[in-house]
């Protein structure tokens, strides 16, 4: 074999190690989310499977960048295409985590929202499924108030003017068009109470429903927050905001 072919053969090699190295750190990646979901593991292993795939998509990165700048225009078309792919596919995987660490950047430490601060919506029916969770049900008072109020400043009650059971009947229509599991619905006390799923992970997040009659019609308020998780990078937040979207969009 020519000094020639031997450096091709090298460069090929090295582009398909890229790409299956690219490959395996996307898997993991996946896996990490829906292995906890599935219940296989915890979510700290899953986050950690998660930082190993980002380690491995980085290594595929290296050496898929390696790869095109080493063979330039005299590499075959096929290892060209293989060490492309594998970088593509490495900064996809890389993307996710560092996604996260901005948004933990960006977002305070916090993981219960609520449109009253004052007096949020308290849980009664969900309180025993969250027996056991890491967070605790009991809203943090003034110190989360004012990171909220900081972080989501346009989160506010819905005010509605029709009677408080058409406010009520609307709320839970929307809740179950968002997909929510209802766990209680009381019209009596103008409590709904759901939870919702995430994606990826599989977390289950908690919500209450509150509605009172006010003059010239009914004040909705709504509080979501997480079992497991100091920050809930918005994701609680971005909740409230579609239900009363949808909510504010019913004729």
């Amino acid at each position: 074999m020519t000094d020639g072919a031997g450096r091709s053969a090298e460069r090929a090699r090295l582009g398909i190690a890229a790409l299956v190295l690219a490959a395996v750190s996307a898997v993991a990646a996946v896996l990490s989310g829906f292995g906890h979901r599935l219940g296989w593991w915890s979510f700290s292993i899953g986050f950690s499977v998660l930082a190993g795939a980002a380690v491995l998509a980085v290594i595929a990165g290296i050496l898929g960048l390696t790869t095109l700048m080493w063979t330039g225009a005299t590499a075959g078309r096929s290892t060209v295409m293989a060490a492309a792919a594998g970088l593509a596919l490495s900064l996809l995987v890389v993307a996710v985590p560092l996604h996260w660490l901005y948004l933990a950047r960006v977002f305070p430490p916090i993981h219960d929202i609520t449109t009253d601060t004052a007096d949020p919506p308290q849980f009664v029916a969900i309180l025993p499924l969250r027996r056991g969770a890491p967070d605790s049900a009991v809203y943090g008072g003034p110190r989360v108030a004012a990171l909220q109020k900081r972080a989501f400043p346009d989160i506010r009650p819905a005010i509605l003017p029709v009677a408080p059971a058409d406010a009520f009947r609307e709320a839970l229509r929307v809740a179950r068009d968002l997909g929510w599991h209802v766990v209680a619905a009381v019209p009596q006390a103008g409590r709904i109470e759901a939870t919702d799923t995430t994606f990826w992970f599989g977390f289950t997040d908690d919500i209450v429903i509150r509605v009172r009659a006010v003059p010239g019609g009914a004040r909705v308020d709504l509080r979501s927050e997480s079992r497991v998780g100091v920050s809930d990078l918005g994701t609680n937040a971005r909740r409230i905001e579609a239900f009363l979207k949808a909510l504010r969009a019913r004729p």
